[in-house]
């Protein structure tokens, strides 16, 4: 009976050899300082405290910790994790590591006074005037003071401009241009150094006179002296502008400077503005002179010739409407995507040039680059802006800055070339990338780059991509941009760019489509609404609607109630209109306007 009981206390699960508990000694455990003699607490808690140390010496080599990057414990990444979504405030410094969000406060705020304006296609013909210098003595800061604008990024972080810069100057009742270079290190084969310099020599190749800063607070380096030796080659006017000379018994050492071999040294304050006028005025009188249109000469029309315009008719002008007619000059582009998806190297195939830097180093790009294609009679110009990253993924303030101001040149375009990866495929920072071109009103076109790597130079020995089946998989993951047309391209192989051409113009010209009253209440009269998969709460009647505006095309409703329009029925229409009338890349916008509102107001 005793056994019984025996068996019986100790359970069924113990009863099984794989619970039964092991014989022994427990395991050991290391004690805590509260369960131990008080006399060996202070031994415990030296010996915890040594152990903690250990961890944080490091057991690799020097090198590899320098390359190392210091991250902050908690994220201060908003719930989309893209930067641009506050509103911007104001202020220009930059040049700290810190990523929190005070930091990308201060950089909204700067890239608020910074400048989308770009040069004029007219300004092609002016005198240009370059200002080179090597890295971190006040280029940015002086072509912004010449230009009357934040154009240009300026910090204290060397290096931050890469590509050439255009601007335009007028002094003295004559205009002319200016470019704004990298940082110049002659002797430096890295391949972002070298690239800068490349650009330079670009610069100052196609330049009538040449502005070489130096910082006036610090010695002479190898650089100045190198560059200097360059210029002096080159036989053209050069100025040599002592910058930073801010207070007048700075102004006297500028004549130290003169061992460069200038003959005109000038001090100046690229911040405060001093010695501006007497710069401008020694490099205005150094420029070609100013061609003088010849009037034309009256010719009297005989008979045959006004019997002959009469028939041909006035020529017909490129005039596109929003809320009135305007003749457009010129449709702008602006190119948008995650760093390292070839946004530089499509610009350079669009326009034929060099004009962007292109290196396999993410985040190459920090001022945006633009540059004007002529074709067909009609102007692009082409916008490369730089990468958009997530906000923990961005270190310095100058990269701060260059995403939030390729989200303002989104803003300031017609259209949008979303450019992906076709090796990575489409990611989460590409579709928030992609709506921030829908929610802004731009007509997008999407690109999928490097489609050479996944057909005739695909090296991972699996076949060839189908490209209806990527089509697919683009289209399931940016469902929202139903609307844009898909292209597949290589901008390193030229594959498809004359097809981009043809894209941009069609869109561009959806945009501007207007649809008369008229046609948009018979188009209502066809509709079935009952298709639409509304809540009953959210239904409404549409009495009749009309097209408000274009670019993008946004058409009011006058309904019954004054209720938010449901996501579904906004689709379901929009749909309807792109079936009937087109609006091909472009988001489409909807505003309501209930009749019985304003009587029960009163």
């Amino acid at each position: 009976m005793a056994q019984k009981d025996d068996r019986k206390r100790l359970g069924k699960k113990h009863r099984q050899a794989k619970t039964r508990p092991k014989k022994g000694r427990a395991p050991r455990v290391a004690p805590t300082t509260g369960a131990v003699d008080p006399r060996k607490r202070k031994v415990l808690a030296t010996k915890k405290a040594a152990a903690a140390k250990a961890k944080l010496v490091s057991k690799r080599s020097p090198e590899f910790e320098t390359k190392k990057t210091l991250r902050p414990a908690q994220s201060t990444r908003p719930t989309d994790g893209i930067v641009g979504r506050q509103t911007p405030r104001s202020s220009n410094v930059a040049g700290r590591e810190n990523i929190g969000a005070d930091d990308w406060r201060e950089a909204e705020s700067i890239a608020a006074q910074l400048s989308t304006v770009t040069e004029s296609a007219e300004a092609q013909e002016l005198p240009l005037i370059a200002v080179c210098g090597r890295p971190n003595v006040g280029k940015s800061t002086l072509f912004n003071r010449l230009t009357g604008s934040r154009r240009s990024i300026v910090g204290d972080e060397p290096g931050i401009t890469r590509d050439r810069i255009y601007g335009e100057i007028e002094w003295a009742g004559r205009d002319a241009r200016i470019v704004d270079t990298g940082g110049v290190v002659p002797d430096d084969e890295a391949l972002i150094p070298s690239e800068i310099f490349r650009q330079a020599q670009v610069a100052l190749e196609e330049a009538d006179s040449i502005v070489m800063v130096v910082d006036g607070r610090t010695e002479l380096a190898s650089p100045d002296m190198e560059l200097a030796r360059l210029l002096l080659r080159g036989g053209k006017p050069v100025f040599l502008a002592v910058n930073k000379m801010d207070t007048e018994a700075m102004q006297s050492q500028a004549e130290n400077f003169r061992r460069l071999g200038f003959r005109n040294v000038l001090a100046i304050s690229a911040e405060h503005g001093s010695g501006i006028g007497d710069l401008l005025d020694e490099v205005f009188a150094s420029l070609p002179p100013e061609e003088v249109d010849e009037e034309p000469t009256e010719v009297m029309l005989t008979a045959a010739d006004e019997m002959a315009e009469d028939e041909d008719g006035p020529q017909p002008v490129r005039k596109l409407r929003t809320h009135g007619d305007y003749v457009q000059k010129e449709t702008k582009i602006a190119i948008i995507g995650r760093p390292n998806v070839g946004k530089s190297t499509l610009l350079n195939a669009l326009t034929g040039t060099d004009r962007a830097i292109v290196s396999p180093i993410a985040g190459t790009t920090r001022d945006a680059v633009d540059e004007v294609v002529e074709r067909g009679g009609h102007s692009f110009r082409f916008v490369d802006t730089a990468g958009i990253r997530r906000k923990g993924k961005t270190k310095l303030m100058a990269e701060k800055l260059s995403v939030v101001m390729a989200r303002k040149h989104l803003e300031a375009a017609d259209v949008s070339l979303l450019v992906i990866d076709a090796v990575e495929g489409v990611t989460a920072l590409d579709a928030n990338i992609g709506g921030y071109a829908h929610e802004s009103g731009r007509s997008v076109i999407i690109v999928v780059n490097k489609w050479d790597l996944m057909t005739t130079a695909r090296t991972d020995g699996k076949p060839p991509a189908d490209i209806k089946i990527y089509e697919q998989q683009v289209r399931d993951a940016l469902k929202y941009l139903e609307y844009a047309p898909l292209l597949f391209i290589s901008a390193s192989e030229g594959m498809n760019i004359e097809s981009v051409f043809k894209k941009v113009e069609l869109v561009s010209r959806e945009r501007r489509k207007r649809v008369t009253t008229g046609q948009m209440n018979r188009f209502l009269e066809k509709v079935d609404f009952q298709k639409a998969s509304v809540p009953m709460a959210k239904r409404i009647r549409i009495y009749y609607m009309t097209q408000a505006a274009v670019a993008p095309p946004t058409f009011v409703l006058f309904t019954d109630k004054d209720v938010k329009m449901h996501f579904s029925f906004e689709r379901f229409l929009a749909n309807q209109i792109r079936d009937n009338f087109g609006f091909i890349g472009s988001p489409i916008w909807f505003k309501i306007k209930a009749r019985n509102k304003k009587k029960k107001e009163d």
